[in-house]
């Protein structure tokens, strides 16, 4: 019976000596490309997108189209192509579907999309949008919209570069990843809710939404600017809340403020930016804001005011979740 029994043990470890044990994959850290997201570049982004040559981005004007352009250049400078569905970066949005709350119907314009696809579930889609447009010129003065969303515009072609150089070191997302710049913001989400009704890819397949709006500024509220305003994390997904919170602390330390994701907030925020067309489609979604501030929608809401440390840290925070969201084993859950 102990002879037996000693040759079971002796069998066991030669076996166990044969056997290639084969170690769980690290998860990538994200600090190194979080940390490529610049002050230099972001200022450079926006100067541009703000400048007196795109003549406050009004929706189907000159400016806006050519904003698109140059969104469209940075894409291709940076090597990030477009999705197969969307012609030279552009996803056309017709008159017809620009209809302002006054009834009138602005010029085509079009959302400005480019597309990084995912490794391992690339049917998966992560979509991080911010809006383009502003508001135009007003009696000879233009509304420069640098906060409005200069900010987002610049923070959104940081956050893909950051991502492409993470897959040039061979690092690609799991999942796919839309960089979507959507037109029409100001007269009612239009853009967004044109790509919510004629989506690139399948609503189902879109895991969640990261929206970028005014992140340049501080408000009165807030002493410092070391501070974002997360609305609607928790609204449609724990785990969603969770990973914002848990993303912020090991990399960035921001002052979250939640506050504005309540029914109550009389200023309902949550449905007042391009985030709601896809949360009213039950896709989590999140929506980073600064607040308002005595420059909102003035003429006065100019690059120079833009404190360009706390942009650089709020962008960076957006793109850690997204980093988080796009690698993690599972897709995250509605459970609200």
């Amino acid at each position: 019976m102990k002879k037996s029994i000693f040759l079971f043990i002796v069998l066991v470890v030669i076996s166990c000596a044969n056997t290639k044990i084969i170690e769980p994959k690290t998860v990538v850290d994200a600090t190194k490309y979080v940390t490529s997201i610049s002050e230099h570049d972001l200022k450079e982004h926006l100067f541009i997108i703000a400048s007196d040559s795109m003549q406050g981005r009004q929706t189907g004007s000159i400016g806006q189209k050519k904003t698109a352009r140059y969104l469209a250049s940075q894409y291709v400078k940076n090597e990030i192509t477009a999705p197969d569905q969307a012609v030279n970066y552009f996803q056309k949005v017709p008159s017809t579907a620009l209809r302002t709350r006054n009834g009138q119907y602005l010029d085509e314009s079009e959302n400005v999309c480019a597309f990084i696809k995912g490794s391992k579930k690339p049917e998966e889609i992560i979509v991080i949008s911010a809006h383009y447009d502003h508001i135009g010129t007003k009696n000879g003065q233009i509304f420069y919209g640098a906060d409005d969303n200069g900010s987002g515009t610049s923070a959104l072609l940081e956050i893909a570069q950051a991502f492409k150089l993470a897959e040039k070191d061979g690092h690609k997302p799991l999942r796919s990843i839309l960089f979507l710049h959507v037109t029409g913001e100001e007269h009612g989400l239009l853009g967004s809710k044109f790509y919510s009704e004629n989506p690139l890819f399948p609503l189902a397949n879109t895991v969640s939404n990261i929206n970028i709006d005014m992140i340049g500024r501080r408000d009165t509220e807030h002493q410092t600017n070391n501070y974002v305003y997360a609305i609607g994390a928790e609204r449609l997904s724990t785990e969603l809340y969770n990973i914002v919170v848990a993303t912020n602390k090991k990399y960035i330390q921001l002052d979250i403020d939640f506050r504005f994701t309540a029914d109550y907030d009389p200023n309902q925020y949550y449905t007042r930016s391009d985030h709601y067309n896809f949360a009213k489609h039950g896709i989590p979604s999140v929506f980073f804001f600064n607040g308002v501030h005595a420059d909102y929608h003035r003429s006065s809401d100019t690059p120079d005011k833009i404190e360009f440390d706390a942009l650089k840290k709020r962008t960076q925070l957006a793109f850690v979740v997204a980093w988080e969201l796009a690698n993690r084993e599972n897709r995250i859950k509605v459970d609200k």
